[in-house]
């Protein structure tokens, strides 16, 4: 899909083989993919057919075992680890299925851990990661702990973790995976107002409930991408504009044939 704007993610012939002494394992086999600043992309499939390999390599957690990947117009396949650790820092949000928050730490201080490693002061962080959980609906809980809030909660608070740092993409694996349906369509309601306020999202999820948020919708199967399409109602407002172009050209097309026949 090209929406006219510059790709945060570009995938070409990614493999990821997984060995043993015995045995290889093809989790991704030659994926190119494509997703544009902007985007809400989700990414679905079978149980097994590497949804979650392909988030983690798009997330720098892995490396591919060939292929080029860039990230934002820049080519990661070969940086370190130290590298790696910087750009998931500050350019990545991760919002895992399980939440993993840390137990000890107060919802701000959940939120503020990842911008204590990008040496900002101390005011600094509390004001970002406050307006996080503002953004999010969790202010008033900042000085609860986990255990003190419902799963949902929990996931909104990983949610203002993953959008604190202003990343530039924002990565979901199964984000309602440990939810009932009414906290999972409330933090799908939360991811959507994101990707409308500007957000780049790659979901994976198991759910069409889910899926239907996305505007692009990647399918895998063994490993392969096996079909991309955009959301219907997109296609609809495309064949929509296509339509109405043609009105508007029918006027201007009657007169050049009634002019011509004048002449």
């Amino acid at each position: 899909m090209d929406s006219g704007f510059a790709p945060v993610i570009q995938l070409c012939n990614v493999m990821k083989v997984f060995s043993t002494d015995e045995i290889e394992t093809h989790a991704l086999s030659d994926v190119t993919l494509n997703v544009s600043r902007g985007e809400y992309v989700s990414i679905a499939g079978p149980s097994g057919c590497g949804k979650s390999t392909l988030l983690s390599i798009i997330g720098l957690l892995e490396s591919a075992t060939s292929g080029v990947y860039e990230l934002n117009g820049r080519p990661v396949t070969d940086l370190t680890a130290g590298e790696r650790a910087r750009i998931r820092n500050r350019e990545i949000g991760f919002i895992f299925q399980s939440f993993n928050l840390i137990g000890d730490l107060t919802v701000l201080e959940n939120v503020e851990l990842p911008l204590s490693y990008r040496g900002m002061t101390p005011r600094e962080r509390r004001d970002r990661a406050s307006e996080a959980l503002e953004r999010v609906g969790m202010g008033h809980r900042a000085k609860h702990v986990p255990s003190q809030l419902s799963g949902g909660q929990q996931q909104r608070v990983a949610v203002a973790r993953a959008v604190a740092g202003e990343p530039v993409l924002l990565l979901a694996d199964e984000p309602t995976g440990n939810l009932d349906s009414k906290s999972g369509e409330s933090v799908m309601e939360l991811l959507r107002e994101l990707h409308e306020s500007g957000a780049t999202i790659c979901m994976v999820t198991h759910d069409p409930r889910y899926a239907k948020h996305a505007t692009r919708h990647v399918h895998l199967f063994d490993g392969r991408v096996v079909n991309t399409e955009s959301d219907l109602s997109e296609r609809h407002q495309m064949h929509a504009g296509v339509l109405g172009s043609m009105e508007e050209s029918r006027p201007r097309l009657s007169k050049l044939s009634n002019d011509r026949s004048r002449g």
